[in-house]
């Protein structure tokens, strides 16, 4: 090509003359995550969902996690971070974009299913039986396949050993961070591949909050990929593998959790205000 031709662009990305052009901006973060979300166990593209009809939550959130990968999100209140966690989990109708687990597609896919699937989730509240002991607890978490539980509960009291102590008692009866000790047990019976948190920390003193954490990790390392949503940003972003900052429905900011924990727009723009939440 001479000096003289100047190109310009085609539908397709490439020049008149044929040569590709480089992607920028959003475009390039675009690309960018298509690619690294190629093998994901749990991937999401472009989602756009909310509750009510003509008000979206979420505007185009992208999401991935690899396996055995520790994904984090967090960003201010209102952001949609708990909508996009129950889009993944079939309890928010989504409305564009698509959901897919290990290449499978899963959008709007009952909640019943993706258990079966390999898909636990774990609600912020209401996320235990009370009058039902910590093992009856454990059994409604197989209850679509019964013949797990004996091997399951082994599993889930390796984690948890308080869980196998204490199977006997009612769950009305413990703390918030026992309570969540058994929602997340429960949410372990049916061998997930793909755990989802929603909130895990919220409402518990510092002593458990820092419990919950180290619970987290100890299930990642066990061989569960998880995905956290966390108000407790700071503590979340020192956990987690990669980590998603989300603001209006979209992703701001992704990277390691290192990478955004230190990152100079990250601090100023939200873990200022979420460190404190």
């Amino acid at each position: 090509m001479s000096e003289y031709e100047r190109p310009t662009l085609a539908k397709d990305g490439a020049t008149e003359t044929g040569e590709a052009t480089p992607p920028s901006g959003a475009d390039a973060v675009r690309e960018a995550h298509l690619a690294a979300a190629e093998g994901a166990v749990l991937r999401a593209d472009a989602l756009v969902a909310g509750y009510l009809p003509g008000v979206n939550i979420l505007n185009g959130a992208d999401l991935y996690c690899a396996e055995n990968e520790l994904v984090g999100i967090i960003g201010p209140n209102g952001a949609g971070k708990s909508t996009l966690l129950k889009s993944l989990f079939g309890l928010v109708k989504i409305k564009s974009g698509t959901v897919k687990l290990k290449g499978e597609e899963i959008t709007n896919q009952r909640a019943d299913s993706l258990v079966a699937k390999g898909i636990g989730f774990v609600p912020q509240t209401n996320n235990v039986f009370p009058s039902l002991t910590i093992q009856e607890n454990l059994e409604m978490g197989c209850y679509q396949e019964p013949s797990k539980f004996k091997d399951r509960f082994a599993f889930v009291a390796e984690i948890f050993p308080s869980l196998y102590e204490r199977r006997a008692q009612r769950a009305g009866s413990l703390s918030g961070g026992e309570r969540q000790m058994v929602a997340m047990g429960r949410a372990l019976m049916m061998e997930p591949s793909v755990l989802l948190l929603d909130e895990p920390s919220a409402g518990l003193s510092p002593v458990l909050q820092d419990e919950v954490f180290v619970q987290t990790r100890r299930i990642n390392r066990a061989g569960v990929s998880v995905i956290m949503v966390e108000q407790n940003a700071s503590r979340c972003l020192q956990i987690c593998d990669r980590g998603y900052v989300l603001d209006h429905g979209r992703n701001a900011y992704t990277g390691t959790g290192r990478e955004l924990a230190n990152d100079p727009k990250v601090i100023q723009l939200y873990l200022g205000t979420l460190a404190k939440a």
